[in-house]
């Protein structure tokens, strides 16, 4: 597995990644919305990251080095292809987001749909905890759970 910067070329089969996935359906993403979002963020110098194996992307990552309250690192977005999902990658795909992050800041925060119970597991494994709630946030009925992972000392 090889991680590296993204290009417009990936846009599609992140999209394709994100319109596979029930909870970006729930958000109303097509594979559509999701290419032109992709390229807009490259566009505007986002930081993109693809996974890749056997030259076929896998999964994705798009940081945001001050994106959170101008000052600490926000991982705005992680896919993993439904077929690699519980294989490790998106557990090597967040090291990679706070290996970049922490070198800029010392917190990393990322938003957690409150229904979606596995990925609260999953970033409670990694360290995140949980820091506050935004209620109808993006959908009506929908908290979106804040987590933070400071950098570790030493």
């Amino acid at each position: 597995m090889t991680i590296r910067a993204f290009r417009l070329e990936d846009a599609r089969p992140c999209a394709e990644i994100m319109a596979a996935n029930t909870l970006w359906q729930r958000y109303g993403v097509t594979v559509e919305t999701a290419v032109r979002n992709f390229a807009s963020g490259l566009e505007r110098g986002a930081a993109l990251f693809v996974s890749e194996d056997d030259d076929e992307v896998d999964g994705f990552l798009w940081l945001e080095p001050g994106g959170a309250f101008g000052r600490s690192g926000y991982v705005r977005l992680i896919g993993v292809r439904p077929d690699r999902q519980g294989s490790g990658l998106g557990q090597d795909l967040m090291a990679y987001a706070e290996t970049f992050l922490f070198r800029s800041t010392g917190d990393v925060f990322l938003l957690v749909s409150d229904f979606n119970l596995d990925a609260q597991r999953f970033y409670q494994r990694l360290g995140y905890v949980q820091v506050g709630a935004l209620p109808d946030y993006v959908l009506p009925g929908v908290a979106e759970l804040i987590y933070r992972k400071r950098r570790p000392v030493g």
